[in-house]
């Protein structure tokens, strides 16, 4: 038996050992027979093993605060009162960027340079350039030019750089997280479009709108860097600086990737009706609030911004999300747009309804004839008592011991209409004062709203709405 066994044995060890060779004939025949002249061995060898790392590149941190480099564009004329807005969200010694002036500033108000601005450089004159190509938007070109700018003054270890107008609202950790979800190492244009519809007709649907902020990954901002000057050379007849961005980009082969969360704000009027049904996707910036009502009514227009950030310092992942649920004693619908708003419908609407924006405001330039007028579906202000809301604005955003958060919202204004006089309904007028409970824990799964329970003692002048995650298969209606 043992001799059968050894028999048995010899030829399976030549069997292997054969193939061996050949295998590694074959891999050397490989290397040397079909080598391509650009890869070298060691790249081949390592083949496989670049393609099942997990992480974005070579560094496989997460991305952060520090890797976002932001080139705000401004004049020294409107800086004097747009400022503000600026410091509102920005954070010294953490963000990266810079403010790109026209010329060098000047007033009492300005200097010395405040330290929680973000650093200043005056743009590049560029005049020769105007006059050789005879630019028909000189200021325009000066923007687009400053995305060579920016990057040439610094970009160690940046991965995205963004673009912005001198009266930008940026919610900077929202930002970090989205474009954690993108490959730096790759060629990104990203950015919003405007709400107005003609804005888009009249330059491209294809755009990302600058003062919402457009978002440049690492290579595709070197790329434009070294290609912009022969880039303004070529369009001399393009008079928006997004424009002449976006076909500078689109020349590199690259389209934008549509963000929901950034917002130009091509409305004018009142926009509470927009911010209080946002779209389900982190906020990420809004723009042209100098050119719209104060968000918050009874605040002026730029201390309405700061009041907004008191939220979105405590939750940015929260801003103006919605949530939708119901009271079913008294037969109201609550919708919270979290550090916002909330309102109060005297019917049970269904969420579908709910996330449609009230159409407060009105259309960014001129009106066409016939609908539609914006990027969104909206639904029409009505003073029929079973449709129309009571309106609440955030008074006060505080943490408490219990590790939540609390947004209280107090009443705007008296609705002045009837009660809805479907059977078994109940007026909300008497209601003053709603309070919001959060978990303090950042939401980072944004596949799925939020849920909510509402707790009121019918007679009494408040409402408690705590939030929650959404139960399995939980359907309200």
């Amino acid at each position: 038996m043992c001799y059968e066994f050894k028999l048995w044995k010899q030829p399976l060890m030549y069997t292997l050992g054969v193939v061996l060779v050949s295998c590694v004939f074959l891999y050397l025949a490989s290397i040397f027979l079909f080598k391509d002249p650009n890869c070298s061995s060691f790249e081949l060898l390592h083949y496989s093993s670049r393609f099942t790392t997990p992480q974005f590149g070579h560094d496989s941190s997460p991305t952060n605060l520090n890797h976002l480099l932001f080139g705000l564009l401004g004049s020294e004329e409107a800086w004097h009162f747009r400022k503000e807005y600026i410091e509102s969200w920005w954070r010294p010694n953490k963000t990266r960027g810079y403010l790109f002036l026209d010329v060098a500033p000047r007033g009492d108000d300005l200097l010395p340079w405040s330290s929680s601005s973000p650093p200043y450089r005056v743009s590049d004159n560029i005049t020769q350039l105007i006059e050789e190509t005879k630019h028909v938007a000189p200021t325009m070109a000066r923007m687009v030019h400053g995305i060579m700018e920016v990057f040439r003054e610094d970009h160690e270890g940046v991965r995205w750089v963004v673009m912005g107008d001198d009266d930008s609202i940026f919610f900077v950790d929202n930002m970090v997280d989205v474009l954690a979800r993108y490959d730096h190492t790759k060629y990104y244009y990203l950015g919003g479009q405007s709400e107005f519809i003609m804005s888009n007709h009249w330059y491209s649907f294809n755009q990302a709108f600058g003062g919402a902020g457009f978002i440049l990954s690492y290579p595709l901002a070197k790329a434009m860097s070294k290609y912009i000057e022969s880039c303004l050379r070529r369009y001399p007849f393009l008079r928006s600086a997004d424009q002449i961005t976006m076909v500078c980009i689109s020349d590199v082969g690259v389209i934008l990737t549509p963000l929901k969360g950034s917002h130009q704000i091509d409305l004018r009027g009142d926009i509470s009706g927009l911010l209080s049904s946002h779209p389900k996707a982190p906020l990420m910036s809004l723009h042209h609030l100098d050119a719209t009502e104060s968000i918050f009514p009874s605040i002026e227009r730029r201390q309405s911004v700061r009041h907004l950030m008191k939220a979105a310092n405590l939750d940015q992942s929260r801003m103006l999300q919605q949530v939708i649920c119901y009271n079913r004693p008294s037969n109201w619908s609550f919708s919270i747009s979290w550090g916002y708003s909330v309102h109060i419908y005297e019917n049970i609407l269904p969420r579908s309804h709910l996330q449609l924006p009230i159409e407060t405001f009105q259309p960014w330039g001129v009106t066409p004839k016939d609908p539609p007028y914006y990027m969104l579906n909206t639904r029409w202000r009505t003073n029929d008592s079973c449709e129309a809301p009571h309106v609440f604005f955030m008074k006060n955003v505080e943490k408490t011991k219990r590790y939540e958060i609390l947004t209280t919202y107090s009443r705007s204004s008296p609705r002045k209409l009837l009660s809805c006089s479907y059977s078994g309904n109940h007026s909300a007028d008497y209601i003053s004062k709603i309070e919001v409970y959060s978990p303090r824990r950042k939401r980072i799964e944004m596949d799925r709203c939020e849920c909510c329970d509402v707790i009121h003692k019918k007679g009494t002048n408040k409402a408690k709405i705590k939030l929650r995650e959404c139960r399995v298969d939980e359907i309200i209606a």
